[in-house]
């Protein structure tokens, strides 16, 4: 299975584009976080439109998994807590979104999202309680925020990762764990694009501007992951 992974996007058109341009060329897309971007002139509602038609578009051609990130989430969930309920909306055959699962030859995937508060923690803890008693070969978790103590949380002057997730994958051990949110995390000398927690590898892209965007490519039937940015490329064995 060829995966193509990137996050951050942060309503960057033409990066969308891009991607649009890639997607038929594996045979999975996965985007964790932060498809709209609250700094921007354009008007939330507006971005999620937009972002919706791309998404649509993506899952026509290859099924894409898609997590939410703190951007994302600007709709209030009953309790009170801030939410990405618009991209839970477009779960669907050949689209998975937060809360949502999606295996395929053996390989899991659970989609967690950016949770804000106990409410959506629990929900997302409880998703990957289920998903944990699955049977399967391997299992691969999406979650924006990466696990705090990592270099791929480094910001660097200090760690912006979250405890919680370091819990989790200490308890259930996955194979891998796409994330993202600390944009320059790659490029600094204390910093990367890939870590480890015991036997599971963690992963963060990083984010540039320009026209294409930073994204890691993996070959589960090599067990080889490619980073690529305007840098170059990095490649580390699994």
């Amino acid at each position: 299975m060829l995966i193509l992974y990137s996050a951050d996007l942060h309503y960057a058109l033409r990066q969308f584009d891009w991607l649009g341009q890639q997607v038929p060329r594996f045979d999975l897309a996965v985007l964790g976080g932060d498809l709209l971007d609250l700094g921007s002139d354009v008007d939330l509602e507006v971005q999620e439109m937009v972002v919706k038609k791309y998404l649509r578009r993506f899952s026509g051609d290859r099924m894409l998994l898609v997590s939410s990130g703190n951007h994302d989430i600007h709709q209030l969930s009953p309790g009170g807590e801030r939410t990405a309920a618009w991209m839970e909306e477009l779960d669907g055959a050949m689209l998975r979104a937060d809360y949502g699962s999606y295996e395929r030859d053996g390989v899991l995937f659970t989609i967690c999202p950016w949770w804000d508060g106990p409410e959506t923690r629990a929900r997302a803890e409880r998703a990957l309680e289920a998903d944990a008693a699955r049977p399967k070969k391997s299992w691969i978790w999406l979650h924006h925020n990466p696990p705090a103590g990592t270099p791929v949380a480094w910001t660097g002057k200090h760690d912006g990762g979250d405890p919680v997730v370091v819990e989790w994958i200490r308890k259930y051990g996955p194979d891998l764990v796409f994330s993202g949110h600390i944009h320059n995390a790659p490029y600094l000398a204390e910093g990367g694009w890939n870590a480890r927690i015991g036997r599971s590898w963690i992963f963060n892209p990083g984010k540039q501007p320009g026209g294409e965007p930073n994204r890691i490519i993996v070959d589960l039937a090599t067990r080889r992951a490619e980073w690529i940015s305007a840098e170059g490329i990095e490649a580390i064995e699994l």
